[in-house]
């Protein structure tokens, strides 16, 4: 069966952005994580993808890397999310970037980027 794992809101505070300011105090990001996992029937967490797994990694990687752009730090997440476990069918990642230095109101920036094994 195909299971649809969702890890939305996922906070991680970084330093990505092309201004020095962004690089030298850093934010706060959020990410939204999508899963289509290829997982077994039993009431197991062996028999599918710790969703906890998951979002140590995307926080880990954020926290560890510095992307100049949010693409880049989606798409590093989205492949290190399809790596992680080969149960993992598809991904979608969205990180969001609520303090983006746009000088207007808004409410939000994001990207999304998606993959799947097979592009890998």
């Amino acid at each position: 069966m195909i299971y649809k794992i969702r890890i939305d809101g996922l906070e991680s505070f970084a330093y990505h952005g092309v201004l020095e300011h962004e690089k030298n105090y850093g934010q706060t990001f959020l990410f939204d994580i999508h899963l289509d996992v290829d997982a077994g029937l039993e009431d197991s967490i062996d028999a599918t993808v710790s969703y906890a797994a998951i979002a140590d990694l995307a926080v880990e990687l954020s926290s560890r890397s510095r992307f100049d752009l949010i693409e880049s730090l989606a798409s590093a997440i989205a492949r290190a999310v399809l790596k992680y476990d080969p149960r993992i069918l598809r991904t979608t990642v969205t990180v969001h970037k609520p303090s983006a230095p746009i000088g207007k109101n808004f409410k939000d920036v994001s990207v999304t980027v998606s993959g799947s094994r097979d592009e890998s």
